[in-house]
């Protein structure tokens, strides 16, 4: 890829779901191998099919031979897509709905929830990592190979520098985050530089290609025309390329417009394993497999967005705005069939063309050029205005209560918000210089849910250095 956002900044997750002994392709054994390839910040306009000026030609290829997702939705920012993906929940289902794990916060996946990785190994599957696993790794349990995967190859960290491996979680605190081999009980630290690997996926595989959140202009990413950037609810945060190439499906070579969502590929893929879908309680995806394959119409009628209660609330929000039934103040986003509704801040809301990018000051990305009056609330309808540039929030004040009385009731199935303080025995300082465990084993959840009630803290043994707090 020639991007410059993939080139400079991007991490590389392959998710090699299932690698079989048997043939698939027999009788006997009728389950495919599996490969999920997922990138980091690639918007929207960072591929070959929405860019000329983009070069990827093996990936245009694949899209073209199987089935492009051009109505398909992730989350706008990396630890909650990749929990999302491999949890099949809603980010209010799994406590993680405010922001990124950070390296210094003990949190992680909740440990009552069964991976997708774990599904697959339990039809019998051999499953494998490699890339940013960015889903917290303050003590073992934690790590992808207590989460599923038999083997894992990568940094654990948000982002890593692949020459240096120097990996930082705030002015000064940083340490090596170089890739690492894992398996299971097994730690092996790798000195050799990352390797750009080009290859095609085998015909004899599922091969499904996503990104994470939309990508940042800052940096050189693109989502144009749509709005927004990577960290907002606008399209351009969460719109995401997608695409499947499989010899299973029965109509290929088409663009798909269902409306697909990134919890859809948990019971997705444990279907074409041969898991029990049916036996999962509790998730927010959907099968897809006949909607991709076949053209049926999607099962999927609605998405949310995010619910967000931490995020900073909008100063002209109020319940009085929301008609008594929602608080527009607070962060939070729907979309039901070609609807679509935001309310509180939902990030910033230009329109940036590709010319648009360069070594701009990050000051000036900051002022907004889109003047419109102080809101709290939008409605789109993103079928007919897929670039969000009519609000008919005034014009359609039925369907807005509609929308705000779905964002209600999902907020009455959330969990608390896990976002931990964090921990300074976190820092590098304090383990060799590098990111790692630094945790027991013992687990205490309720320690680090948000309530207005006082916790009694534990005595902590703290590193012997100079605070930075």
């Amino acid at each position: 890829m020639t991007a410059p956002s993939l080139t400079a900044l991007s991490v590389m997750s392959l998710l090699s779901l299932g690698y079989l002994s048997q043939d698939w392709t027999s009788p006997n054994h009728p389950r495919p191998h599996i490969i999920f390839i997922m990138t980091d910040d690639q918007g929207f306009n960072d591929i070959g099919y929405h860019n000329r000026d983009i070069h990827t030609p093996t990936l245009d290829k694949l899209a073209a031979e199987g089935v492009k997702l051009e109505n398909y939705y992730i989350q706008p920012i990396c630890s909650p897509s990749r929990s999302q993906f491999i949890t099949g929940r809603y980010q209010i289902h799994t406590g993680l709905q405010h922001s990124i794990i950070r390296s210094r916060q003990p949190s992680c996946l909740p440990f009552d929830l069964r991976t997708l990785p774990q599904r697959l190994q339990e039809a019998g599957y051999a499953t494998h990592m490699v890339g940013k696993w960015h889903l917290g790794f303050y003590k073992r349990d934690c790590l992808p190979t207590h989460r599923g995967f038999h083997t894992y190859f990568g940094s654990l960290t948000g982002s890593v520098d692949y020459y240096t491996y120097k990996s930082c979680d705030g002015p000064g605190i940083c340490g090596r985050a170089h890739a690492i081999a894992v398996t299971k009980g097994i730690r092996l630290s790798v000195s050799t530089n990352w390797k750009c690997v080009s290859s095609e996926i085998r015909r004899d595989g599922f091969g499904r290609r996503s990104g994470d959140n939309g990508g940042q202009p800052l940096f050189g990413g693109s989502n144009w025309p749509l709005r927004g950037r990577k960290g907002t609810y606008w399209e351009g945060g969460i719109r995401g390329i997608g695409f499947v190439h499989n010899p299973l499906l029965r109509r290929r070579k088409r663009v798909s417009q269902a409306l697909v969502h990134i919890t859809d590929w948990y019971p997705t893929l444990v279907g074409l394993a041969g898991g029990n879908v049916s036996r999962m309680d509790g998730l927010d995806g959907y099968d897809m497999w006949e909607t991709i394959s076949n053209g049926k119409e999607s099962p999927r009628l609605e998405i949310l967005h995010n619910i967000d209660p931490l995020y900073n609330p909008a100063w002209h929000g109020s319940l009085k705005n929301g008609y008594g039934i929602w608080n527009t103040a607070i962060q939070a986003a729907v979309r039901v069939g070609d609807w679509k509704l935001l309310t509180g801040n939902p990030g910033y809301g230009e329109w940036i063309p590709p010319q648009m990018l360069g070594n701009f000051p990050e000051s000036w990305w900051n002022l907004e050029r889109h003047t419109e009056a102080k809101k709290s609330l939008w409605l789109f309808n993103v079928a007919d205005d897929l670039y969000e540039r009519y609000d008919l929030a005034e014009r359609r004040p039925d369907v807005v209560k509609q929308l705000l009385a779905r964002l209600a009731f999902y907020n009455r199935t959330a969990v608390p918000v896990r976002y931990p303080s964090e921990d300074p025995r976190a820092d590098p300082r304090c383990n060799g210089g590098a990111w790692g465990p630094w945790e027991g084993d013992e687990e205490n959840w309720e320690a680090f849910y948000l309530r207005k009630r006082k916790v009694k803290r534990q005595k902590r043994k703290f590193c012997k250095m100079k605070s930075f707090f």
